[in-house]
């Protein structure tokens, strides 16, 4: 599968950090709140919320019920699988 300059860009962005990396992995396929992201990853929820925005400002996740203050539900953007998807090829 050829895969465009934007993804493999992203795909490179994604790469430069392991946590990106983890919690793309850890979303896979999946919708969670930040502390199953946390539990599921191995990595510390305070790291979390940072990392989950810094996706969201690239359009790899997104949270599906941003009105609520706890338990926002995170799951990965049709660019954010095809992130995944070209992780997984490298």
């Amino acid at each position: 599968m050829e895969l465009s300059d934007e993804i493999l860009t992203e795909i490179s962005y994604v790469q430069m950090s392991k946590y990106r990396i983890k919690i793309m992995k850890t979303l896979e396929g999946d919708v969670k709140i930040p502390t199953v992201i946390a539990k599921d990853s191995g990595i510390k929820t305070n790291h979390i919320s940072k990392v989950l925005a810094e996706l969201k400002a690239h359009e790899l996740v997104e949270c599906i019920n941003p009105e609520v203050r706890k338990g926002r539900l995170y799951r990965l953007t049709d660019k954010g699988d095809e992130i995944v998807r070209g992780l997984k090829e490298e």
